[in-house]
């Protein structure tokens, strides 16, 4: 399989996966009238068929490991259960930060959500495994936090209606944070140990996961949807246009691609799993800027709030820039 040699490699697959993690929801944005739930079962396959692409490519080349249909057979059932474990706490924690997109828009629940998700998952994963500068790692991710807190105020006072349903948006997200925040430290120590699996075979084994854990709890938010609209019917992902099926399968794809990157950086030995997280969840900040460039989701916010989005990206920019120094000081 393929593995990077030097920071310079691993720190460009971290910055990938920070676009890719950062743009996969607009695929959902450009599917209007399709309902997340349906849109989501495209996105599970994308994930799976993602995996595949890239077992069958970079996890089939290079010099380091076994090949990727070698490490799937090899793989011991241990390993491959804190890969599942990993993905079914993702699904849960996407699923909740999809319905918070639906509610509050991408320029507040991504950052909300994943920024908190950073801080969860940064943390944990540099428990089980510290690499890099602490005070470079950790001072990063406190700017990251106040970036958080000035989109959450920004967030706030572009609203002037509808105040239960925009609050019910941020508390999902917070709880989808916490829980996106969890799984990385299940996928990094799957991928730890003697003879433990490579990254590629990692990445299906996690997709399978959020697979197995998506049939139940989707379909429950299918029943019960969280913004209160009413119930959603299989019929209509068989009726949906077939470009929904494929912009959903492009996003589940897309996110792939960015977890595979990352979890291959993260067994640089320079790097570390705590690092590469950390730089990935860096999707916060572009999920925001096409939320408020792209989509104007804050065209009509009064300019208190625009003066706290700046500032909001200034801090991530800056957190950021801490964490992905944080392995070469």
């Amino acid at each position: 399989m393929f593995q990077p040699e030097t920071y310079a490699v691993a720190l460009s697959f971290m910055f990938i996966t920070m676009l890719c993690w950062g743009s996969w929801a607009n695929t959902m944005k450009l599917c209007s009238g399709y309902r997340f739930q349906l849109f989501y079962w495209d996105y599970v396959l994308g994930l799976i068929v993602g995996a595949l692409i890239w077992g069958v490519t970079l996890g089939s080349l290079g010099d380091t490991g076994r090949p990727f249909f070698a490490d799937l057979a090899h793989a011991d059932a241990s390993h491959v259960m804190f890969a599942i474990i990993g993905g079914v706490i993702f699904n849960i924690a996407n699923l909740l930060l999809v319905a918070a997109i639906e509610i509050a828009g991408l320029a507040v629940a991504f950052p909300v959500g994943i920024g908190l998700a950073l801080v969860v998952g940064a943390i944990s994963s540099y428990v089980l495994s510290p690499n890099g500068n602490p005070l470079m790692l950790f001072g990063g991710i406190s700017l990251v936090v106040a970036a958080i807190v000035f989109d959450a105020i920004a967030y706030r006072l572009r609203e002037t209606e509808h105040r239960s349903l925009s609050k019910r948006g941020v508390i999902i997200s917070l709880v989808a944070g916490l829980l996106m925040g969890s799984f990385y430290p299940f996928v990094s120590r799957s991928m730890t140990g003697v003879d433990a699996p490579g990254p590629y075979a990692i990445t299906l084994f996690f997709a399978l996961g959020v697979a197995i854990c998506a049939i139940p709890f989707n379909y429950l938010l299918m029943r019960k949807p969280l913004d209160g609209s009413a119930p959603v019917s299989m019929s209509g992902y068989a009726a949906a246009n077939g470009s929904w099926h494929i912009w959903g399968i492009a996003g589940g794809a897309i996110w792939c691609t960015g977890a595979v990157l990352n979890f291959v950086a993260s067994r640089a030995h320079i790097v570390g799993p705590a690092v590469s997280y950390s730089i990935g969840q860096g999707a916060t900040m572009i999920s925001a800027a096409w939320g408020v460039f792209v989509w104007r989701e804050f065209a009509s916010a009064p300019q208190r709030s625009k003066t706290f989005l700046v500032w909001m990206f200034v801090f991530f920019l800056c957190g950021l820039t801490a964490i992905a120094l944080a392995p070469v000081f």
